[in-house]
């Protein structure tokens, strides 16, 4: 990344905005393919931001500057480009339409103000495309459709049109097709269009609940194409009406017209609600406003770590004005189930920049509803929010996806074990998705993904950062507990000059049921443990269930110390632990060892149409299924109790079985007995 941007892009991003009211963030989602990157492409260098178009193919590109991105030929995570259109500064933040990179997306959404769904006019709409429309539709992010890529061999404008009207809702073109010219409805009057133009013309008023202009309109009078425009961004800005128009990235078909939606029809942050914010302390706050002379409320939506710049934050400036050479506030509470412990820290700020892909261009300051990068702020993670040090301010977090596709790495050598774990801290200050877990169980570190090409992404930032890293299978942590119930004699005696050791202790073990913990009982009579060495024995008991048997942790057992002996000079706390150690492996070899495997409790959500390919599929896992009731958009939710063992691939299983739809939450239950074809406990 470079803080240097030359020719018309560097003088439009060096200028800063005085006015919220001239600024559009609009973020562009859609499924992966459908040509986001390219149609940002297409949009920059209409205005002269770059000189031609970039290629995703050729890595070329302004926002698929990341080597995985290039590498994976689609997006992986969120990038900023600014470009200037009638004195309107639009920040287009493109956002990765793969599920794997959900995060990145919700990211994106929480940054803007204003979406564009961007659809391929020769792709199908599959349950993936309903899920990220779904995805806008949680947060009330207004919204327009673009069907791109109208110079596609498989192109049907009109089909898109009607799918579109299907699968959404709420849809009226536009645009529609003319031989291969696109015809503006809003604009062009004319004959063959009439019926489309009115009713276009009639939901803008009818969204925008325009009284007047609708009387006027019934009534025959001409309808002033200004007076619709603001209409129209007033229908859109409530987040119910999704105009429909076409754009090609190849041919600049389009891209005028949506330059003039971007900048006349979506709304301005002064339009958008904002965050509820508080004290640090999660104390009242006044509401905050997209005001520049406001309370400075900032928030860090997404972070990269650079080799040259290092951290580098994208911030979002909702209130107040962001200025350099001051001190600012960072705060991070509330995401400590992400792996961030809550912060608080002072931190000055010395350069503000303008992102535009990888390329920063520093700029005077950055008012409240514009996006800018920070670099060198040290404690600041995403999801952090920015403050006055004399108001500070905490912003309520957006939901984040849960990780659950567990990857156990380790350091290919001793030398990589330092790189290893520097380079862990940035990825998990700049990925909120993954999960760092250190199992002191079965000692192996185990990062959380989202998915396969998560997986891969991470992986390839380890290794780009100088740590060589090897995979290895995930191992999950078992129990063991005993079979039968059994007695056990332990005696530990030593005699090597002067004192001694020796103690002597004989337990009685019987299995509990499932979850009920440990007990110790004492039943010793006539003094033959002395007081003070009982608790010596349970201390043993318990060093030894810890470490196991069979090398997991022994559990759901009680323990009675019935009998012993002591010397008077040569017995202690240690013997007494070593001589109840001993006993409770006697007891063991006796009774014999069961394994434990995890359950867990997993609620899966899967369209109607895999009901039964799940379903035949959890039989195989010896999963119980406990139920399935409806969910939301003809959804199905299953609810089953599955081992732990059989969920570590799951979630790029189920992935492919629902075509990329199907999603599920897991949490622990209880241990159960394994079957004896499950290989025996590993727990180190």
């Amino acid at each position: 990344m470079g803080t240097k941007n030359g020719g018309a892009a560097a003088a439009q991003l060096g200028a800063a905005v005085d006015d919220p009211g001239r600024i559009r963030n609009v973020v562009l989602v859609g499924p992966s393919g459908a040509g986001k990157t390219t149609l940002v492409e297409a949009l920059l260098a209409a205005k002269g931001a770059v000189p031609r178009l970039g290629s995703v193919p050729d890595g070329t590109t302004v926002c698929d500057h990341d080597p995985a991105a290039v590498r994976q030929q689609h997006s992986v995570g969120l990038a900023v480009a600014s470009l200037h259109h009638e004195d309107i500064k639009v920040n287009l933040i493109d956002t990765p339409g793969y599920a794997d990179f959900t995060g990145e997306l919700r990211a994106g959404l929480r940054a803007a103000d204003a979406a564009l769904f961007v659809v391929g006019a020769g792709e199908g709409f599959d349950e993936a495309t309903a899920a990220l429309w779904q995805e806008c539709a949680e947060v009330g992010m207004p919204r327009a459709v673009v069907l791109a890529r109208l110079d596609h061999p498989r192109a049907d404008f009109a089909g898109q049109l009607e799918a579109c009207a299907r699968a959404f809702g709420g849809t009226t073109a536009l645009h529609l097709l003319d031989g291969e010219n696109l015809v503006d409805l809003l604009t062009e009057e004319r004959a063959e269009f009439g019926e489309a133009r009115a009713e276009l013309i009639e939901a803008i008023i009818e969204q925008s609940e325009d009284q007047t202009l609708m009387d006027r309109y019934l009534d025959g009078a001409p309808v002033d194409h200004e007076l619709l425009v603001a209409d129209l961004e007033k229908a859109i800005a409530r987040g119910s009406f999704y105009p429909v128009l076409g754009a090609c990235a190849a041919t600049g078909a389009g891209i005028e017209a949506l330059l003039d939606l971007l900048t006349r029809g979506f709304p301005s942050p002064l339009e958008h609600p904002l965050p509820e914010v508080t004290d640090p302390e999660g104390a009242v706050h006044q509401p905050v406003a997209a005001d520049p002379s406001g309370p400075l409320t900032a928030e860090v939506v997404h972070t990269t770590v650079d080799a040259y710049v290092g951290r580098v934050s994208l911030v979002r400036v909702f209130s107040g004005t962001l200025r350099p050479d001051g001190a600012v506030h960072v705060c991070g509470h509330g995401l400590a189930e992400r792996g961030h412990s809550d912060h608080d820290v002072d931190e000055r700020i010395t350069h503000i920049y303008s992102p535009f892909g990888a390329h920063l261009t520093e700029i005077p300051y950055c008012v409240a509803g514009d996006l800018c990068a920070l670099t060198k702020v040290a404690s600041a993670e995403t999801g952090d929010t920015v403050s006055a040090p004399e108001d500070p301010i905490r912003m309520a977090p957006w939901p984040m996806p849960e990780p659950l596709l567990p990857v156990a790495v380790a350091a290919k050598t001793r030398s990589d074990e330092d790189a290893l774990a520097r380079n862990l801290s940035r990825l998990a200050a700049s990925d909120p998705t993954l999960r760092l877990e250190r199992n002191a169980e079965t000692h192996q570190l185990v990062l959380w993904c989202m998915g396969e090409s998560h997986a891969d992404v991470v992986l390839g930032r380890l290794r780009s950062g100088g740590a060589e890293v090897e995979t290895e299978p995930v191992r999950v942590a078992t129990r063991e507990t005993f079979a039968a119930a059994a007695s056990g004699h332990g005696k530990h005696v030593k005699q090597s000059g002067g004192h001694g050791q020796y103690a002597v202790c004989d337990i009685e073990v019987q299995p509990l049921e499932r979850g009920a913990g440990f007990e110790f009982l004492d039943r010793v009579v006539g003094g033959a443990v002395p007081r003070q060495f009982v608790p010596s024995v349970e201390k043993g008991v318990r060093a030894q269930m810890e470490s196991g048997i069979a090398g997991s942790p022994l559990v759901d057992i009680r323990v009675t110390l019935v009998d012993g002996k002591a010397h008077s000079v040569d017995s202690s706390d240690a013997a007494f632990q070593t001589a109840g150690a001993l006993a409770l492996k006697a007891a063991a070899e006796t009774a014999g060892i069961t394994a434990l495997e995890p359950l867990d409790e997993v609620t899966i959500t899967v369209g109607e149409d895999y009901l039964g390919t799940i379903l035949g599929d959890l039989s195989s896992r010896r999963a119980r299924v406990l139920g399935t009731e409806p969910g939301e958009s003809g959804q199905t939710v299953i609810t089953a109790e599955i081992p732990a063992s059989e969920l570590v691939r799951y979630a790029t299983e189920l992935r492919s079985m629902t075509a990329g739809t199907g999603w599920f939450r897991r949490r622990f239950v209880r241990y159960e007995t394994a079957p004896e074809h499950v290989p025996a406990p590993r727990g180190g």
